[in-house]
């Protein structure tokens, strides 16, 4: 194929990595397969001049652009449509650290560098970065400030958002903004960092980013703890912030259904208390201490049992080393893969106030098997930032594509209206994409609609970016 663009983008970046025939798979589908787009090109830049330019090549073009990175999201947010007019800019390229300022406690790195490329290197210079999520071999750094990354120590560490201290981001119009100074006070105006992280790549294009460093743990304990109802898990997760503070590094809640699809499809992982009518939860917690391991763990064992002193813990199991601990978390993030397994299935990535999770549990639940009778509910995530992925999973021997086609938009708006009613979100960490452009028209508020648009209009006037997600086209 050639065009003038697709000749200017050649002569940009090479003509290796302006992809136009062959199998574009890899970057034309979404992560659930859920769609399928078609690309006028894959173009791959090497640095931030190239994606400087290939934008203003695109602008002056009238074409339209669709940043992608490690392509792992969950809301369509990343593919193109399917008119085939679309560029898809991979930033996989940039993928660099480019700086590691240990007095700071930062690290400045490109956007196409692998989450765990980064926590690696981190780590190997004696530092944490916080940042884990189950996608963390394939999602990049880039991706995850687009979507405002969550994962499971949120708890401590907040989301991306929170550990991001500085941008460098290509405009609409090509221009490059460089905010990677690191600085942890800077009250020059709007907050323009906050603005683009979580924007999808609809008001510009990340290439780079500062990101806060912490240091190594002295000690790092996981314990797997069998609760009697999810009242009790938020009862215990009041015990351990009061007595581990800020060493509560995770706190996660499996519902025993989710638990019992990890053990039928994945019999090589042992499940604590699986099957146990007596446990319809369990949790997962995490304590990270800069004291001795003994003192770590002699504060771990005191809280277990407080914990099991009032009853909101029946039994409990502490790794006893990091193979072990690695052992529990690969079974809590083994709970997507094994629903996959069990067949299609309605996925909800919400949030809700933690005391009121339990009742939003109750309530919800009840209203799914009165709507659908043999429903089955895969409810898990992480309790300690009242973020759950409520998923629902057709009945037994049923159709599943027949279910999700025929029951997806009911259940959705039964489940969202719920959440709504428990002053919710619907989108806790995975973004709006397109598959939930039309859920925020009608949970999000009128106002902060209309200064959303204000700001799409003000930084990408010609819709360029993105367009179609996160806001209607």
């Amino acid at each position: 194929m050639s065009t003038p663009l697709i000749d200017d983008l050649r002569a940009i970046v090479g003509a290796s990595h302006v992809l136009t025939q062959g199998d574009l798979s890899a970057w034309e589908q979404d992560w659930r397969k859920r769609a399928r787009g078609k690309a006028l090109a894959v173009v791959r830049p090497g640095s931030t001049d190239e994606v400087a330019r290939v934008v203003q090549a695109c602008a002056a073009a009238g074409t339209s652009i669709v940043a992608q990175g490690g392509n792992t999201g969950l809301a369509v947010g990343s593919v193109p449509d399917g008119s085939g007019t679309q560029v898809v800019l991979s930033l996989t390229r940039l993928n660099a650290i480019r700086e590691i300022d240990a007095a700071n406690l930062t690290v400045t790195v490109e956007a196409g560098c692998v989450l765990q490329a980064l926590q690696e290197a981190a780590e190997k210079a004696g530092f944490l970065f916080p940042l884990s999520l189950a996608a963390e071999g394939s999602c990049t750094i880039g991706g995850n400030l687009a979507t405002n990354a969550g994962g499971t120590q949120v708890v401590r560490y907040g989301n991306a958002r929170e550990l991001c201290l500085g941008l460098e981001v290509v405009t609409a119009q090509g221009e490059v903004w460089h905010g990677t100074s690191g600085l942890r006070k800077d009250n020059t105006g709007y907050d323009l960092r906050d603005l683009l992280v979580g924007s999808e790549g609809t008001l510009g294009i990340i290439t780079a980013a500062t990101m806060k460093l912490y240091p190594l743990p002295a000690a790092q304990l996981t314990a797997w703890a069998a609760v009697p109802s999810l009242d009790h898990a938020v009862t215990l997760l009041g015990l351990a912030h009061r007595q581990l503070g800020a060493g509560l590094t995770g706190f996660e809640v499996m519902g025993q259904f989710a638990l019992s699809l990890v053990g039928r499809h994945m019999p090589q992982l042992r499940v604590p208390f699986l099957g146990d009518e007596a446990t319809p939860y369990c949790v997962l917690l995490e304590n990270s201490d800069s004291e001795s391991e003994d003192h770590a763990r002699a504060r771990f064992e005191a809280l277990l049992e407080s914990a099991f002193e009032d009853g909101c813990v029946t039994d409990a199991v502490i790794a006893e080393n990091l193979t072990q601990a690695h052992q529990l978390w690969h079974i809590r993030e083994s709970i997507p893969l094994a629903q996959a397994e069990e067949g299609l299935n309605i996925k909800h990535d919400i949030s809700i106030g933690v005391s009121r999770i339990p009742a939003f549990v109750a309530e919800t639940d009840a209203l799914l098997q009165k709507e659908i009778a043999g429903v089955r509910l895969v409810n898990f995530g992480h309790l300690g930032d009242g973020n759950l992925h409520y998923n629902v999973q057709a009945p037994v021997d049923g159709d599943a594509k027949a279910f999700l086609r025929e029951q997806e938009e009911r259940v959705n708006t039964l489940v969202y209206d719920q959440v709504e009613k428990f002053g919710g979100s619907f989108s806790a960490e995975h973004g709006i994409g397109e598959l939930k452009v039309h859920k925020l028209e009608k949970h999000k508020s009128p106002v902060a609609l209309g200064m959303m648009r204000a700001i799409k209009g003000a930084l990408d006037p010609h819709n360029l970016l993105n367009p179609g997600r996160v806001l209607r086209a």
